[in-house]
């Protein structure tokens, strides 16, 4: 009788963990919803896209950056590759946003890690693309 208490404990632990954390992503899905509704850039991030992949793998193959900061972006590569992520991707604008903050995070941390010109180093597309990727990360854009 013992182990059926604690089963049924176990369970209701369970359901209240996949209970947290459907809200949870039901509150990220609304709040990249709120944020992205009404941009305008999108059609300008969409352009930046295959500029950005570039970067991410070029950055990924550096064998001068840190092993963190490639595990890092190997991890972001194999991330965007999934069909299956926080938001899926068939949600029209919301559906990409993860995949943003994604690559905006890592960007970050690899910035903080091997410095902006790593960046530079391996940017393959325009300098306004450059500028763009340089405000991601939270950099001036000169």
């Amino acid at each position: 009788m013992e182990l059926g208490g604690h089963a049924g404990t176990l369970l209701a632990v369970a359901g209240g963990l996949v209970a947290a954390l459907v809200v949870c992503w039901l509150v990220l899905v609304a709040v990249l919803w709120r944020v992205s509704r009404g941009r305008t850039g999108w059609r300008e991030a969409l352009r930046l896209l295959p500029d950005l992949l570039r970067l991410v793998r070029r950055l990924a193959a550096d064998r001068s950056l840190p092993r963190g900061v490639r595990v890092r972006l190997w991890l972001l590569l194999g991330y965007l590759a999934l069909p299956f992520d926080l938001v899926p991707d068939v949600l029209p604008v919301i559906g990409w946003a993860d995949d943003v903050v994604a690559v905006a995070l890592v960007l970050r941390s690899v910035v903080r890690r091997a410095g902006p010109q790593a960046l530079e180093r391996h940017w393959p597309g325009s300098p306004e693309g450059l500028a763009a990727v340089r405000a991601v990360c939270g950099l001036s854009p000169a």
